[in-house]
């Protein structure tokens, strides 16, 4: 309407009963210098409502019914000396965080703007509200790639600048090692490695030597090198079939600079044993007990000292202390009245050292350390879980928690009331593992399933002033 008036320069528009103002609504006023628009009942502005007044010098939207304002609504006004907002009252929540910034930022002459919400800031001026970067972001987990076939556990390793991730397939009987693809943006198929009932694929690098550890439940469990010149894995060593008969667990641990991991053993007749490097190959190194059916071994340092916890389902947790001087694992303790867990997995939030452990019937606990036990702070409903693992991105702590009968739960913790409050739910069938992925600057977690696809699910970063 305004298209056959380029020179008008005061446009006054005061007392209408206006509730919308839409993209480009003056579009033709190329010189217009002041634009009143007052006393109307305006609760809406579209984000380029006044695109191409880059004249513009004097705005007023005073005592409208604004409550909020597209982000960058004001970027073409390059020439604007004064705007006036009395007389609206606007939600100073995530949605008005760029008009702060800008605020800070502009040279133009402001009036006061006045926060009609949240509760603490009803009635105080907009620019007097603290910092909106931690309530004005989110977070979240979207499917990222679906990978066709079964797994039961992930492992993650970097080489050369790059991230592989090694995925256990007892169903198809292989170890499949994956690279992530900086130009595709997803992980792709690296080398496989074929074997028996693969129920663990751990990855070992000593030097620039890269090693996996291929547990199996039928025969024998080996140990496989990376061959630069077939540039692929070959088999390096076997593990005795004597010791591990049916691996459930492995874990990599250093102490002194010395390389050891250590094979959980969930046979009757089960030997969890410790291996160690001696730069030739791994040796049995120390034999934990027997009898015990252990299901998971978790190492941790507590109080700056080395120790491991065997969780198993004949007896409750057992935590050994390593021994300086005889350079054994020794018992030191235990974890009462917590039969038959599945699992044990330690974190760390400021400083503090926590554990969390799975139960496939009861409740599983996360705990913490209070420097002289693990004393419970809170019990998660896990019916049917497999598996309770924590994970960290940017500052955000989570714990998933897998379950044959529901959906997957992820928790995030709470730092003002100090547990983990449910976060989210995702589909996985039968998980069995969930692991932590970073690379180029992306956060991802591989959901492993027994009887469905493996899922990578990205963790993403939502800013609610958008």
């Amino acid at each position: 309407m305004f298209s056959h008036l380029p020179s008008l320069q005061l446009l006054l528009l005061n007392s209408n009963s206006f509730t919308v103002i839409r993209d480009d609504a003056f579009a033709g006023l190329f010189h217009l210098e002041y634009l009143f628009i007052e006393g109307n009942k305006i609760e809406t502005i579209s984000r380029n409502a006044f695109r191409g007044l880059r004249d513009l010098t004097h705005l007023s939207l005073a005592n409208n019914h604004l409550k909020a304002l597209p982000r960058d609504v004001f970027s073409d006004l390059d020439s604007l000396i004064e705007l006036d907002l009395r007389g609206n009252k606007f939600e100073c929540d995530c949605k008005a965080k760029w008009l702060f910034l800008w605020l800070k930022m502009t040279n133009s002459t402001v009036s006061d703007v006045l926060c009609i919400g949240p509760a603490e800031y009803q009635d105080k001026k907009l620019n007097d509200v603290s910092s909106f970067d931690y309530e004005c972001t989110t977070t979240d987990f979207v499917v990222h790639q679906i990978l066709p076939y079964q797994s039961v556990s992930v492992d993650t390793f970097n080489s050369k600048n790059d991230v592989f991730v090694a995925i256990a397939q007892p169903s198809m009987e292989n170890c499949m090692v994956l690279e992530w693809d900086h130009i595709e943006m997803n992980f792709r198929s690296y080398d496989n490695i074929t074997g028996q009932s693969i129920v663990g694929c751990k990855a070992i690098l000593v030097g620039d030597q890269v090693f996996v550890v291929v547990a199996q439940l039928f025969g024998g469990s080996h140990i496989y090198k990376f061959d630069e010149s077939w540039t692929k894995f070959v088999k390096f060593q076997d593990i005795e079939v004597s010791r591990i008969s049916k691996p459930n667990d492995i874990e990599l641990f250093e102490i002194d600079s010395e390389m050891f991991f250590v094979i959980a053993d969930s046979s009757k007749a089960g030997l969890s044993t410790v291996y160690k490097w001696n730069n030739k190959g791994f040796y049995s190194y120390q034999s934990l007990h027997e009898w015990f059916r252990d299901t998971d071994a978790e190492f941790l340092d507590i109080d700056g000292k080395s120790h491991l916890i065997l969780s198993s389902r004949a007896q409750v947790p057992i935590i050994l202390q390593w021994n300086k001087a005889s350079k054994k694992f020794v018992p030191h303790g235990e974890i009462p009245n917590m039969e038959d867990v599945l699992a044990v997995k330690s974190f760390r939030m400021q400083d503090d050292l926590y554990i969390t452990l799975t139960r496939f019937i009861g409740d599983s606990r996360v705990m913490k350390w209070n420097s002289k036990q693990f004393v419970e702070i809170q019990a998660l409903p896990s019916r049917g879980a497999m598996t309770l693992q924590p994970f960290s991105f940017k500052n955000n702590h989570y714990l998933a928690l897998g379950s044959d009968y529901t959906f997957s739960q992820i928790y995030q913790w709470d730092g003002e009331k100090k547990i983990f409050r449910l976060f989210k739910e995702i589909y996985v069938q039968a998980p069995r593992s969930f692991t932590a992925v970073s690379t180029d600057r992306r956060d991802f977690f591989f959901a492993s399933s027994f009887k469905g696809n493996t899922q990578i699910f990205e963790h993403i970063t939502i800013d609610l002033s958008l």
